[in-house]
């Protein structure tokens, strides 16, 4: 180990709490001080290399040092860093509101800018709360499916259902309840679960001020995914009942699951969509909440009637990060990238048939970019994960495996190359388990 290795992971643990992690670990697993990313690799100071199998959480569509999106950030930073959004605006916020509202589903007009993906859905339950109330109702319960994952701050954490995240602070969370998620991809099982969703309206819509639900793909509840109808379903049921349909996209947009919004599968427009992670390619924080005319014009009167929406944040609509996010949108432009991510799909899916013949392999799930390998016969206190986890890392690939869960979602620009290593190194992963 080098030397610049050895300080800044000494220099790292003096000060620094680091997220989702037992911070115990590290005194047996070493971290992994990074110093650069080019494409779907990052490079540490020993010259190791790693596939990003994971998009550095979700968010890197194109690459590390993309040079499209290095060349807007640095164009942008010589005129303007950032400014307040209240009372003031910038041409990066504009042009990219303008192009989100063209490329999301026709309903959703208005953009509101947040800092993160959890900072986003509370923006999106608090607007969905307020405008039912400025319209004379209470409707303090919101409903979201079981094994949903919304994000860690309190709003978020209250309509998630991932109990390792959510057990500990469960007096300080709001009004919320779970109906099933389908139990699996088929049609039928979305049918069974909506019956149980029109139930629970039928009940209790009257109290219900929204449903939310990541569309297609559940992320960090195991990559669990189920079939578009259930979208096709829930939303013709939230607008029979009363009960906005809040799509939480901040994972599944751009691209990830075959089509720009995991909406567009089920041809559906939902009263709100968060959008965050890739929206920047994974350059920078930003996030916006994309709603309706009909939502919108519910706050827009006198200031003295006291509905406006006062929710902000000091980086809302920062310039550096919609500029990144408008080279973000140019590629998808300028590339067809939904096409040739269907042609990377499929050969994932082919590459993956022969973990079908390993004994601990329970089950593969793909949809669009995201492909999930779920194990079976191991206990959670075993942390199979992280064998994989630090084996695959000592072969050249960063997977973070979701317990029992083996998944891939690299950025676009992996080439075939690239994605037989990181199929290679997962399935040695997991054959190693067996011992």
């Amino acid at each position: 180990m080098t030397d610049k290795n050895s300080e800044i992971m000494k220099r790292d643990l003096e000060v620094i709490w680091h997220p989702c992690t037992q911070m115990k670990d590290h005194e047996t697993l070493p971290l992994v001080p990074i110093k650069s990313g080019k494409g779907v690799y990052l490079y540490d100071f020993e010259g190791n290399s790693y596939i990003d199998a994971v998009s550095s959480w979700w968010v890197n569509l194109f690459g590390h040092a993309n040079k499209t999106i290095n060349d807007k950030i640095k164009a942008q930073l010589d005129s303007l860093e950032h400014v307040l959004l209240a009372g003031f605006t910038h041409e990066p916020a504009v042009e990219l509101a303008h192009k989100l509202v063209n490329i999301t589903p026709e309903t959703l007009v208005k953009v509101f800018y947040v800092d993160n993906g959890s900072s986003a859905v509370e923006a999106a339950l608090k607007m969905s709360y307020h405008y039912h109330l400025n319209l004379g109702k209470r409707k303090p319960l919101f409903l979201s499916l079981t094994n949903s994952y919304h994000g860690e701050t309190i709003g978020a954490l209250s309509v998630g259902d991932v109990a390792l995240y959510k057990e500990t602070y469960e007096p300080l969370l709001i009004a919320n309840m779970q109906v099933p998620v389908p139990k699996d991809q088929s049609e039928s099982a979305a049918k069974e679960a909506l019956q149980i969703l029109e139930d629970v309206l039928i009940d209790k819509s009257e109290e219900i001020a929204a449903l939310i639900l990541e569309p297609l793909i559940q992320g960090a509840g195991g990559m669990h995914m189920y079939h578009p109808a259930y979208l096709s379903g829930a939303r013709v049921l939230t607008k029979k009942y009363d009960v906005h349909l809040i799509a939480d996209e901040i994972m599944t947009g751009f691209g990830r699951t075959g089509k720009m919004f995991a909406c567009e599968h089920a041809n559906i427009s939902p009263d709100f969509m968060t959008l965050s992670k890739g929206l920047t390619g994974g350059y920078l924080p930003l996030s916006v909440v994309m709603t309706t005319d009909e939502v919108y014009n519910a706050f827009y009167c006198d200031y003295n009637e006291y509905k406006a929406f006062l929710h902000s944040h000091s980086y809302t609509g920062n310039p550096l990060a919609c500029s990144a996010a408008l080279a973000t949108l140019e590629i998808f432009e300028q590339n067809d990238i939904l096409g040739e991510n269907e042609k990377k799909r499929t050969y994932i899916y082919k590459q993956v048939e022969k973990f079908r013949s390993l004994p601990n392999v329970k089950e593969i799930r793909q949809q669009g970019m995201v492909t999930a390998i779920e194990l079976q016969g191991y206990d959670v206190k075993e942390r199979i994960g992280l064998r994989i986890y630090e084996y695959a890392l000592s072969q050249g690939v960063l997977l973070r495996p979701l317990g029992n869960v083996i998944y891939f979602m690299p950025p676009f620009v992996i080439t075939y190359k690239e994605i037989d290593k990181m199929i290679e190194v997962a399935y040695k992963g997991i054959e190693r388990l067996m011992g």
